[in-house]
């Protein structure tokens, strides 16, 4: 085991698992039943990366009460759930690289804006809970990405400071949350093309041949 002076926090759609396709079927039926069209611009720009509690009202475009986006976030979530269940699976070389960085004593952690019951199903279905002794969801932020405060609070439930972070993400929005944190930023190019990112200190298809060199590269610079 290595004594690195260095933690990892892992968004978790798009990064963890491949689900914004998923998100996209689920989000364009709930739409659908509520008389609404998103193109794929809106939803890059409007909903991904971002709380229930953010992206739902403004959809609706008037006043909603907490329990009107609950209702709204569970009737989506479901949809995913159900759509993504018998598809689920890691992206390519993360079983491999969460246990390069446990077997280094590399303390890991997910932020994401995903709601609780959405962490709990990636986790029966992938069994990689063990991984994450801190796992910070949409209940635990009052804002969701592009503002920082998740990832603050990520780095300080890791007891590391930002700059010894690194975060890997997939939206736009949550790199600005990333980076505005004080961490480093590695994109996922699942989402978006590595020319859409700005600032980030690589950008990666996936998680094979990612070596414990380059993490340890990027929190160096």
């Amino acid at each position: 085991m290595i004594n690195q002076k260095l933690a990892v926090i892992f968004d978790m759609d798009g990064v963890i698992v491949d689900s914004n396709p998923y998100h996209k079927i689920s989000l364009q039926q709930f739409c659908q039943r509520h008389g609404y069209n998103l193109s794929e611009e809106q939803l890059k720009s409007k909903i991904y990366g971002r709380t229930n509690k953010d992206w739902i009202p403004a959809l609706f475009d008037r006043p909603l009460s907490q329990e009107e986006i609950g209702r709204y976030g569970d009737e989506k979530e479901a949809l995913f759930r159900d759509l993504f269940s018998n598809d689920i699976e890691l992206l390519r070389g993360l079983r491999d690289f969460l246990n390069m960085l446990q077997h280094n004593g590399i303390p890991m952690a997910i932020a994401t804006s995903a709601p609780r019951d959405n962490v709990d199903f990636v986790f029966e279905k992938t069994g990689i809970e063990d991984f994450f002794p801190v796992v910070l969801d949409e209940s635990h932020i009052s804002k969701g990405k592009p503002d920082p405060e998740i990832y603050i609070k990520a780095c300080q439930a890791l007891q590391m400071p930002p700059d010894q972070c690194v975060v890997f993400e997939d939206s736009l929005s949550g790199v600005k949350s990333g980076l505005d944190a004080g961490t480093k930023v590695i994109a996922v190019t699942t989402t978006h093309t590595r020319q859409e990112f700005n600032g980030v200190a690589l950008a990666v298809p996936d998680f094979v041949d990612l070596p414990l060199r380059d993490l340890q590269q990027v929190v160096g610079k």
